[in-house]
């Protein structure tokens, strides 16, 4: 597997950004383990219904916060949106910090803290904030009134890198995705990084019917694409490092019902988008579970601009001071040479 530092991404190992850590649907009352961002981390739902993530290790002795232990004074470790260490029962609140040791009754030393990270949970995914700086998020999650069931497709052998590549990667559309393309352009704003492309598509279009996509990643692991065919879709793909070079992946798709109250035919076509979109992603999966890392890629000229968006995915690895830089170098409506523009954008910035 390759790291960050073999593609020259930046400072960081890990991204700046809104990361999907977990399903909604997957969360309990009780403290779980999960490793993410190469930490071992520990998720619960408090008793007020917040959601809390939190560094696994009590910074007593180390012990792990969601250890399982049998005794009856250990399973109930949750105290409103609080935990307690199964080790020596010290309870960390949901900032992380000490707030009561059952045993002592002095002042809680101030190292007695773990890291807490802002935590939200949005069209059915919990997403954290992760800045290696210790900044406050510096752009919000996509406002979307998705909801719906995700598949956890597991992990990946590869560097987020070479997810990103497919948003403007033009040419991947036919021999992968059955896709004949009619336009594509490449868009990139601040941390929205987007993809307004259109063409026929083996399975989601009629023979004669287009399928247009407009994509686009809030940050540097949220990519939420609509499709309009039959009916209006929506499909998320969400990807976080585990570890640096392994990325954990999850996929969802909703439609539109084409009558107030969802027939059977509206709930089979939703059932057919899903099935679709997730044989389309899993046809990527086949290649980047075989491919070699591409660390320089061999970009002719009616390639997708693929030196525009490395350069913008650099931003979230790097300190948020330099952000600017790398977001002026990418900002822009970029054009594939002998591509067909999208329709309804401005000229192209190059």
């Amino acid at each position: 597997m390759a790291t960050t530092a073999e593609y020259g991404l930046g400072e960081f190992t890990f991204p700046r950004g809104w990361l999907m850590v977990a399903r909604a649907s997957d969360l309990i009352d009780a403290p779980t383990p999960i490793r993410m961002l190469g930490r071992d981390l520990v998720i619960y739902r408090g008793e007020s219904g917040r959601i809390v993530l939190l560094d696994a290790y009590c910074p007593h002795m180390q012990a792990h916060l969601a250890a399982e232990q049998s005794s009856a004074a250990a399973t109930h470790r949750i105290e409103g949106d609080s935990i307690r260490c199964p080790y020596h029962s010290w309870r960390f609140g949901s900032d992380g910090r000490c707030d009561h040791i059952p045993y002592f009754d002095g002042a809680i030393p101030p190292a007695a803290k773990i890291r807490a990270y802002p935590v939200e949970q949005r069209f059915g995914c919990v997403f954290a904030w992760h800045d290696p700086e210790g900044g406050a998020p510096d752009h919000a999650l996509p406002d979307q009134w998705i909801c719906g069931d995700y598949d956890d497709l597991g992990t990946l052998n590869v560097h987020p890198q070479e997810i990103i590549d497919n948003l403007v990667d033009t040419h991947h559309f036919g021999p992968i995705h059955g896709q004949k393309l009619a336009y594509f352009d490449s868009v990139f704003d601040g941390v929205i990084g987007r993809q307004v492309s259109g063409g026929g598509h083996e399975t989601m279009t009629s023979e004669d019917g287009v399928l247009d996509v407009d994509a686009f990643y809030t940050g540097p692991g949220i990519l939420i694409a609509r499709y309009s065919g039959e009916t209006d879709a929506v499909q998320i793909i969400c990807h976080t490092p585990k570890e640096d070079g392994v990325t954990q992946v999850w996929h969802g798709i909703v439609t539109r019902a084409r009558n107030t109250s969802p027939t059977a035919t509206d709930m089979a076509l939703r059932s057919s988008y899903h099935a679709a979109g997730l044989a389309a992603f899993s046809q990527d999966f086949a290649i980047w579970r075989t491919k070699g890392p591409a660390f320089n890629i061999l970009r002719l000229p009616t390639d997708g601009p693929f030196h525009r968006s490395r350069v913008w995915y650099r931003q979230f690895y790097n300190p948020r001071d330099k952000a600017a830089d790398y977001q002026a170098r990418a900002n822009g409506i970029h054009h594939t040479g002998g591509m067909a523009p999208a329709p309804n954008l401005a000229e192209a910035a190059e």
